[in-house]
C-alpha cells in the first residue's frame, strides 16, 4: 500500500484526475490523503468533492478553512465572497449526501508518526493536544453546526492558553489548524498575513520553524500556504504549491523515498483576489 498526500484542490478536479493517472492511483492498493480545500475558487468544486467522496476509505481528508466556509454558507452563516465557486455544489442534487459528507470529516489526522492538518499547530500544542482539541470542534460540528458556524468567525483570541473555554476555545483551535502561517514562540498568532515570511528580526515566524515546537515527534503534514510552495524541513511536509493561482498540485510519497510529483495547473484565479 502507498499513502500519497495530496496538496490544496480548491476546486480543480481535472488537475487532480491527471495527477491520479500519473500516479497510476489504485484504490485497491493506495490511500490518498488531502490536506484540506477540496473546494472553492477553482471550477470543478462538484467534481472534485464527488471524487473524493467515492473514493471511501481510500481517501483520509481534514478540513479546510475553505471547507468549512462551503458548510458555513450551506448552514446559512456568513456571506459569499466574489472568488466562491460553490454555487454549483450548494445546488447540486447530491448536496446533501456530499455536505453531510464533509461536516463528517476531521481537522487533524495521525497515522504512525505523521500528523496532518491544513494549516499549522501554535508552538505549544503536541500531537496529543492537537487531537483532542480537533476532536471537541468535529463533536461540535456533528452536535450543533449552525451554532458553531455563528460563532467561528473572527481572530480572538489571538494567542493560545489552556484556560480558553467553550466558542473562544473552538474558534482558537479551528484558526489554528485551519488558518495559521505565522505565530509567535508564546503562541500569538498573525492569521492576515499571507505572502512570504517576515525577515528574522521579526518575533512572528512560520509556525514549523520555532525551536521549541511540541509537536516535532510527528511529521507534520499541512497545505494552505501556496507562497512557500513545496516545503520539505524541519521535520513538516508542505504541499500547497497554488494549483489555483497557476502553480501545481503535487503529490508526495509518505512511505519512500521519492521525490515529489507535480502537475502544472491553468491557473483560474489571480493571487490577491478576494
Amino acid at each position: 500500500m502507498t499513502r500519497y498526500a495530496i496538496g490544496d484542490l480548491q476546486g480543480c478536479d481535472r488537475e487532480l484526475r491527471a495527477l491520479l493517472a500519473r500516479l497510476k492511483f489504485s484504490p485497491d492498493r493506495d490511500r490518498l490523503w488531502f490536506v484540506g480545500d477540496l473546494v472553492n475558487r477553482g471550477p470543478g468544486s462538484l467534481a472534485a468533492l464527488r471524487l473524493v467522496r467515492e473514493l471511501g476509505d481510500n481517501a483520509v481528508v481534514v478540513l479546510g478553512n475553505h471547507d468549512l466556509h462551503l458548510l458555513a454558507l450551506a448552514h446559512g452563516v456568513h456571506r459569499r465572497r466574489k472568488s466562491d465557486t460553490l454555487d454549483e455544489v450548494l445546488a447540486a442534487p447530491d448536496r446533501e449526501q456530499l455536505l453531510e459528507w464533509l461536516l463528517t470529516r476531521p481537522l487533524a489526522h495521525a497515522e504512525g508518526g505523521d500528523l496532518m492538518v491544513h494549516a499549522g499547530l501554535v508552538p505549544q500544542w503536541t500531537v496529543e493536544l492537537t487531537l483532542q482539541l480537533a476532536q471537541a470542534v468535529s463533536a461540535a460540528l456533528r452536535h450543533a453546526p449552525r451554532t458553531l458556524f455563528e460563532h467561528m468567525y473572527g481572530n480572538e483570541p489571538e494567542r493560545w492558553d489552556e484556560r480558553l473555554t467553550g466558542f473562544e476555545r473552538l474558534r482558537f483551535t479551528i484558526n489554528v489548524l485551519t488558518r495559521l502561517r505565522l505565530c509567535t514562540a508564546d503562541g500569538r498568532v498573525d492569521l492576515d498575513a499571507k505572502g512570504a515570511p517576515p525577515p528574522p528580526t521579526s518575533p512572528l515566524r512560520p509556525w514549523f520553524e520555532h525551536p521549541a515546537r511540541r509537536s516535532r515527534s510527528a511529521r507534520v503534514i499541512f497545505g494552505h500556504w501556496s507562497a512557500l510552495g513545496l516545503v520539505q524541513e524541519h521535520g513538516v511536509v508542505g504541499l500547497d504549491t497554488g494549483c489555483v493561482w497557476g502553480g501545481a498540485l503535487t503529490a508526495l510519497d509518505l512511505d519512500a523515498q521519492r521525490p515529489p510529483v507535480s502537475l502544472q495547473c491553468a491557473g483560474y484565479q489571480r493571487i490577491g483576489a478576494d
